[in-house]
């Protein structure tokens, strides 16, 4: 996080020079020059910075701080490109259900019994997500403390590479409709601003339904400053003992390839060279964890040692709820991800989706997650002749915002490739069970509106349509009779994520106002692990503005230090 104080005469200056400073040549994907597989590797390398994870984040800060400096980008998976169910609109489905150790789509089962993913593959979360762009509210930046104008600087540096206005066809015109038409005002129209109405949202799908990540920023690097590691899994962040009261200083990583190999970055010598840790909200308190920084008690227990004991590691952990009605559709509808958003006042997100939907996905996700958690899938909330055949039909959900409720993060292990155990806690705080009731109630009143008259069967109500939500395997949660009889019952029963899960190494618990890790030096988290609430109805737009904004801040203060 930055001051208000710093100028925006200054930065735009800086800005300029920056630009101008950018060599006339860059690099299209897959990047041929740069990316190769760790395995390629020397035992031993040394660069000005070295980023953990090439997600949303970490891919917009290699980009910008190679401009000046040499960057080394390790990421755990591989390319996305090549791959049609990462970069083709209909392979949404088909990608969360892969299952297999290569995966881009990495499975994991929260403690509280409700199906997730993490990103295995370069972009992160941007290369598996339904693709929804829409930026932070005015409000969230001012309270987060970031400067106005650099923030849109860098959300239109972002929005050059992959964002576009969706092409709105029958059913999400509809439910735009809907949502005018039960009191969900004013129309702001298309817009990637976040304001109180229905609107129509950015997509990172382009109008031919292909997808951009934040892998296409790095064609803003300088293919000569920037070296792409794929397939590197970091081990542990190394550190430089402190001497004479001086704290820890991070001075490398140490990291494997696909064969076991082990490898060790080391920064070059120099005051202001770090390691910047962007490997989300689950890989960044668990690399902390790894590397000797964390709870001691829970570090002692899996026999790490002790670097920094701080206990704020893995906490504050929250996943935005999400509750859904699958619309069965009389006649065929397009495929679409989201695009329309309604923002209430009572801060519950409404969206939709649509398209021919193979449910039987959901049954085979459910088990693979079933067997991962060694538990048995309860027959009961299983209805074969719903997932029997793909069906036509449209999805309207309900996504809260903050949220209130929060969990935690803790190791299952020492191998970095194991998933750590989290809890989050959903609707903890009541405040989040009663965003919820009113979402479910405003969903309800847009299946019967007459916008949606032509996308449902006769005599198919709300009510109806909620009770066949409990027939399917959404999670490993109880069902509850009174599910269907009580919205709050059905919104606990019913919760699947929206995978915009946050927290684990806030700003002001485990790193200060410019995301450095408290204790140490040398090292930042610049993520949304960082993240006290989601940003806007979706996140990726505002992590991937998080690693242009960081970059051009450590350059800044590159320049000023140059200059002192």
């Amino acid at each position: 996080m930055v001051s208000s104080s710093w100028n925006p005469f200054i930065f735009s200056c800086f800005f300029g020079i920056v630009i101008l400073s950018i060599p006339c040549f860059s690099e299209k994907a897959p990047y041929s020059t740069f990316a190769r597989d760790a395995t390629s590797a020397p035992k031993v390398i040394s660069f000005d910075y070295i980023i953990i994870g090439g997600g949303t984040s970490g891919c917009a800060l290699a980009a910008t701080l190679s401009q000046s400096f040499n960057v080394l980008l390790l990421e755990r998976g591989g390319l996305p490109y090549g791959n049609p169910n990462i970069t083709n609109i209909n392979g949404f489905s088909s990608n969360l259900a892969n299952t297999s150790p290569s995966s881009p789509s990495q499975l994991f089962i929260s403690t509280d019994g409700v199906f997730n993913h993490r990103a295995r593959v370069l972009g992160g979360g941007s290369a598996i997500n339904a693709g929804f762009f829409t930026r932070a509210s005015a409000e969230y930046v001012r309270k987060v403390g970031w400067n106005e104008k650099v923030v849109n600087d860098s959300y239109e540096w972002v929005e050059k590479k992959v964002a576009f206005q969706p092409q709105v066809k029958q059913w999400q015109s509809a439910v735009k409709s809907g949502l005018l038409e039960v009191g969900v005002e004013p129309d702001n129209g298309f817009t990637y601003e976040h304001l109180y109405g229905t609107k129509v949202g950015g997509s990172i799908f382009d109008s031919q339904g292909h997808r951009h990540t934040a892998a296409d920023l790095l064609e803003y690097a300088d293919p000569t400053k920037i070296s792409l590691l794929l397939y590197a899994t970091v081990e542990q962040i190394m550190f430089k003992p402190g001497v004479g009261g001086r704290k820890p200083r991070a001075n490398g990583v140490r990291f494997q390839d696909s064969k076991g190999n082990s490898h060790s970055a080391y920064l070059k010598e120099g005051p202001m060279n770090e390691v910047l840790l962007s490997a989300g909200a689950l890989g960044s308190p668990q690399m902390l964890m790894l590397s000797g920084i964390g709870p001691a008690e829970q570090l002692k227990a899996h026999g790490i040692s002790v670097l920094l004991d701080q206990p704020m590691v893995g906490m504050g952990m929250s996943d935005n709820p999400m509750n859904a009605v699958i619309i069965p559709s009389p006649k065929p509808v397009e495929v679409s991800l989201i695009q329309v958003v309604g923002i209430t006042e009572f801060e519950s997100y409404i969206e939709a989706s649509s398209g021919p939907l193979e449910l039987d996905w959901l049954r085979t996700m459910a088990n693979d997650f079933a067997r991962i958690a060694n538990q048995s899938l309860d027959p009961s909330v299983i209805n074969p002749r719903i997932l029997n055949s793909p069906i036509q039909a449209g999805v309207i959900l309900e996504k809260l915002a903050g949220p209130f409720s929060t969990g935690f993060l803790q190791l299952s292990s020492k191998d970095p490739n194991d998933n750590p155990l989290v809890t989050f806690n959903y609707f903890k705080d009541p405040r989040d069970l009663q965003r919820c009731v009113q979402g479910m109630r405003t969903i309800a009143e847009v299946i019967e509106s007459t916008s949606l008259f032509d996308f449902k069967y006769p005599f198919t109500t709300a009510q109806a349509l909620l009770d066949t939500m409990l027939t399917f395997p959404l999670n490993l949660r109880p069902r509850h009779l009174s599910a269907s009889i009580s919205l709050e019952q059905f919104c606990i029963d019913t919760v699947v994520t929206i995978w915009h899960y946050h927290g684990g190494c806030q700003v002001g618990k485990v790193v200060d106002r410019d995301y450095k890790v408290l204790g140490v030096d040398g090292l930042r988290v610049i993520d949304g692990s960082t993240f006290i609430d989601s940003p806007g109805t979706n996140p990726q737009a505002t992590v991937m503005m998080l690693g242009r904004y960081m970059g051009m801040k450590i350059l800044r203060e590159r320049l000023v230090g140059a200059r002192n």
